[in-house]
């Protein structure tokens, strides 16, 4: 029996592993943006996490004959009023390395004692089939920033942003401890009980 496909409209390998590893026992073949061979790049100009991941999507989708599964997440700190919040990924500049974003941000939080800087990571997904949004979801989860960088797991942020929890860092934690925890791995969760749901629907493309 073939696999269902599910495109994901990302290049960011990150969470490419993240979104396989929980949606695995659903057997589907999950690709990326790399996997299909399209001449089109999704420019992100959205002001909101949910709009960066619509737009995202249904760009993908109107070229992808199956479902596409688009996600826009970041780092919010409040002290910085929310940054780098949609330019996560680009805070440091367009090319920047996860390294050069981590360092913006611990040198715009130097000096800053711990009760102010709290944080939290956000992630929209949006779930569309052929040029239409079928559902939505969002979670985040609540931390704080870091002085310095601890744990070699994960990327992004995730060196700095401390889970108290488990007093430990997302960088510290195993693939599997942070997928239970993160907003990725809640908002993941949910959207693998709604496939599940819905596992036998045309829109999977075979």
């Amino acid at each position: 029996m073939t696999e269902k496909k599910l495109l994901l409209a990302t290049t960011n390998e990150g969470k490419v592993k993240e979104i396989d590893h929980v949606l695995s026992p659903l057997h589907l073949e999950i690709l990326s943006i790399k996997d299909i061979s399209s001449a089109y790049i999704f420019i992100e100009t959205g002001k909101t996490f949910k709009q960066n991941a619509t737009e995202k999507t249904l760009f993908y989708s109107r070229i992808w004959p199956g479902l596409t599964l688009g996600e826009d997440s970041g780092l919010e700190v409040q002290e910085l009023s929310g940054a780098p919040g949609v330019l996560s990924a680009r805070y440091a500049g367009e090319s920047a390395t996860d390294e050069q974003n981590i360092q913006k941000v611990l040198m715009n939080l130097n000096g800053i004692p711990k009760e102010k800087r709290k944080a939290r990571f956000v992630s929209h997904m949006v779930l569309a089939d052929k040029d239409k949004v079928i559902h939505e979801i969002q979670e985040s989860v609540q931390g704080y920033i870091l002085t310095e960088k601890k744990g070699t797991h994960g990327f992004g942020y995730d060196p700095i942003f401390f889970y108290p929890p488990l007093n430990k860092t997302f960088a510290q934690l195993s693939p599997k401890e942070k997928n239970s925890v993160s907003h990725r791995g809640k908002a993941l969760k949910k959207l693998r009980a709604y496939l599940k749901d819905h596992f036998s629907c045309s829109s999977f493309q075979l």
